[in-house]
């Protein structure tokens, strides 16, 4: 499973908490063709917000020390980097072998602290992708859609065209909580470990614009919340 969860397994010592304040309009369809985009619908699902909050407090100690491990790799990181270009070579890894091991080491530690977590937030997307279509559905009938596309597929669209509110609302209703325990040997589907990272590219996102309107507004960036994103090594 290592392979498939490597790119999320470091993924919980950062988090953001303007992720559930993200507006999602609701707009109506127009003349049988509309938009949606089920990444935001899922970002902004009720139930993956409680859900990911409740991971949060769930494993606060692990995140805490999964902070602290990145904070350690970091210095490791900075003694390894000789030529100061901010990436570790092979030949520099090779120079230091001691050093090189410690890195190894706390990387193994928080990818064994970071999998329980990013498992319940597969397993929390996974319950919401099951009933996503039934969600998207209910709203093709209502509106009589004939067609539908992601957003990303129109050079031109008026709002009226986006319907990712009425599937979040429609969801939301389908879909008012989830459970936040896998069952056990659980491995998450391919789609949903590749919906997790865009979801969590969007929280990054996120959070880096609120941080860049804080400090432009000359305020503090409000500190973020621990295993709502994940980041790299």
């Amino acid at each position: 499973m290592k392979s498939v969860l490597k790119n999320s397994l470091a993924a919980v010592a950062l988090a953001v908490a303007t992720a559930g304040a993200m507006a999602v309009p609701a707009q109506a369809q127009v003349a049988g063709i509309a938009t949606s985009a089920p990444e935001a619908v899922l970002l902004q699902s009720q139930a993956r917000i409680s859900a990911y909050s409740a991971i949060n407090t769930a494993f606060a100690t692990q995140i805490q020390q999964i902070s602290t491990l990145r904070g350690e790799l970091n210095t490791l990181s900075q003694g390894l980097d000789t030529n100061g270009d901010r990436n570790v070579t092979q030949a520099e890894a090779d120079a230091q072998p001691a050093l090189w091991q410690q890195y190894e080491a706390k990387e193994n530690q928080i990818d064994q602290l970071s999998l329980p977590i990013v498992l319940a937030q597969y397993y929390v997307l996974e319950q919401l992708l099951e009933r996503y279509g039934a969600a998207q559905s209910q709203v093709i009938q209502a509106k009589n859609i004939q067609i539908m596309l992601t957003p990303e597929a129109f050079q031109y669209a008026s709002e009226g065209v986006d319907v990712t509110g009425d599937i979040l609302t429609a969801l939301n209703t389908l879909v008012p909580a989830v459970t936040t325990t896998p069952p056990s040997n659980y491995q998450p589907r391919r789609d949903v470990v590749e919906i997790h990272q865009t979801i969590q590219q969007m929280i990054i996102a996120a959070a880096q614009q609120a941080a860049r309107a804080a400090q432009a507004q000359g305020q503090p960036a409000q500190p973020a919340q621990p295993a709502e994103q994940p980041s790299g090594r």
